[in-house]
């Protein structure tokens, strides 16, 4: 490869062992996890012997083959099909969402591009507004399908596709429809794939900024992967923590508190424990799934309605905070809930769709995605790097380490164990790690004697295994008794509204540095944080009690559009 000997294995292409050897070779279509369609031609190189160009993300490696990347051939076909790409493309770099955070914008500058000598018709489609978590703008689409594969290989979600042919080809949800109307899930996962701005997180920045000059209370809360990612829009590397700056942030924009959702995390084990055990001893509904994924609940309650008794009735970490915020806090500071107006700081698109869920109406008002919560930053002139620390407020800003990692893959069912091994067995068990749980395998398994009993527990992060398991369960033929779901690889650390890109081993630097502040807590047992247990005390009585499943439990609903129909 360009003079130099390396060596591959049978199984790779040419692309991959450019890049492990450090060679970049540019590329829109190709992804490690999705299939090598060789779509875009911008990944071309040449192999001696071959008369034309061949695409180096989908020709495999050969022994004694020999590749260039870089030569004046290739480096002009590339050029020209970037130049016609742009040819047919919204050109309004300057206020388009991913304006210098682009690769079609990078590889122009790149390939010294700096004019579209391809004049004639461009394809133009009305930008689609209708979901309340994701915009779709065609008219920035460059074909390249990694969204399509997403949705469809990876997610099994099947909310986008390919439609008409030739010129007029443009991704969309089937019939023509918007997005609203597909059985889009609001994952966010087609947005992290998109390289230009043709798939966006839906802005509510505009909204949140009106609140911040308005009378009201302002209260914000921050999901337990933000510390770990909120740096990278800074230019820090990633992985790492930057809690205190985020808080910091935060109070300077005029939050008059800023709230910890780890907190909630905690109180959302000590349910989810109660609820399992209960279950458990019982033999009932089981294996019980966890429900801290707004996006994993809507794939359920379309594909798989009549498995929603696996569910756990528990809400996710924010929507339980955004419920006691606006009464017990509410109550203690005498104000009334409509006084308060609640932003929430999430990794994930989803949850923009959560807030508006029915059962949850009247509780957090605008969700902020790590990258829209950045912008403000930014918009406010506040240096982020050099900005004072601060700490969250009490009474719900302290948490133990099991709330931190909740914002990774396996990190929802580390801390449930912890309790429900404690609760079980009555007993202060010394050994919290589940290292069997940890890694980026899509699917992790373990068994987990507690108490003389044998748990079988399973972690899978991606709709696609999640779907794997509910088939096994509708059949069945499922041998675990406690699963995690997260709809994002990764987890919540490679949710849709975090900073691109997410490659595996970006997405294993943010989940190391929530094991890191995990780790470094004295406290790491949801069920021993004394401020959740003074919650309970004071306000939601016992564990799993009438008042706390009132307040910080939910039902689902058949979302299947097919039954709808009928």
């Amino acid at each position: 490869m360009n003079g130099q000997e390396v060596k591959a294995k049978e199984e790779e292409t040419v692309i991959d062992v450019a890049r492990r050897v450090g060679i970049d070779i540019p590329h829109f279509c190709w992804n490690r996890r999705l299939d090598r369609i060789g779509a875009c031609r911008l990944c071309v190189v040449e192999v001696e012997g071959h008369p034309n160009l061949v695409a180096s993300c989908s020709t495999p490696v050969a022994e004694g083959m020999k590749v260039r990347t870089h030569t004046p051939r290739v480096l002009e076909a590339r050029r020209m099909n970037l130049e016609l790409l742009l040819g047919n493309h919204d050109l309004n770099c300057t206020i388009c969402a991913r304006n210098l955070n682009c690769r079609l914008q990078e590889y122009a500058y790149d390939l010294m591009i700096q004019e579209t000598p391809f004049k004639g018709k461009k394809r133009y489609d009305e930008p689609d507004h209708s979901s309340v978590s994701i915009a779709r703008d065609n008219n920035k689409c460059i074909l390249c399908e990694q969204c399509v594969q997403v949705c469809n290989k990876i997610q099994t979600v099947y909310a986008i596709g390919l439609q008409k042919r030739g010129f007029n080809t443009k991704v969309s949800p089937a019939f023509n429809t918007t997005m609203v109307d597909s059985p889009c899930v609001n994952c966010g996962q087609c947005v992290v794939a998109c390289p230009t701005g043709a798939l966006t997180e839906k802005s509510s920045i505009r909204e949140v900024i009106d609140a911040l000059n308005s009378e009201k209370y302002l209260i914000a809360q921050t999901a337990p992967s933000i510390r770990a990612t909120l740096g990278e829009c800074f230019g820090l590397s990633p992985g790492t923590p930057v809690t205190g700056q985020m808080v910091a942030a935060l109070r300077e924009l005029g939050f008059k508190k800023v709230f910890d959702t780890d907190f909630a995390a905690d109180i959302c084990i000590v349910e989810e424990g109660t609820e399992f055990i209960k279950r458990f001893k019982e033999n009932r509904d089981l294996p019980m799934i966890t429900t801290c994924c707004p996006a994993w609940i809507k794939f359920a309650e379309q594909y798989y309605y009549t498995q929603l008794n696996h569910m756990s009735s528990c809400r996710s970490p924010q929507a339980i905070l955004a419920s006691l915020i606006k009464t017990y806090y509410a109550e203690k500071m005498l104000l009334s809930p409509k006084d308060i107006t609640l932003i929430d700081i999430m990794p994930c698109t989803a949850k923009k769709y959560e807030i508006q869920r029915p059962e949850f109406t009247g509780e957090a008002d605008y969700v902020l995605t790590t990258m829209e919560l950045a912008k403000i930053i930014k918009q406010y002139s506040i240096d982020f790097n050099k900005i004072t620390l601060s700490d969250f407020d009490s009474p719900m800003g302290e948490s133990s380490g099991a709330g931190d990692i909740f914002g990774k893959t396996g990190g929802v069912m580390e801390a449930a164990l912890r309790s429900v091994a404690d609760m079980m067995t009555k007993r202060d068990l010394q050994d919290v790690e589940y290292n069997a749980i940890r890694g980026m395998e899509t699917m992790k398994e373990a068994e987990v004697e507690m108490g003389g009993e044998l748990i079988k527990i399973c972690a899978v992060h991606t709709l696609g295994e999640a779907r794997k398991l509910l088939e096994q369960i509708k059949a069945g033929e499922s041998p675990y008794h406690f699963i995690e779901i997260m709809a994002c690889y990764g987890g919540c650390v490679g949710g849709g509204g975090q900073p691109p890109p997410h490659r595996k081993e970006i997405l294993e630097k943010r989940a190391q540095a929530l094991v890191k502040e995990d780790s470094n807590k004295k406290l790491r047992k949801s069920h021993k944080n004394p401020d959740v247990i003074k919650i309970y005390e004071e306000y939601l009585g016992e564990f799993g009690g009438e008042r706390a499943h009132k307040l910080l439990h939910t039902t689902y609903t058949n979302r299947c559009i097919i039954e709808e129909c009928r």
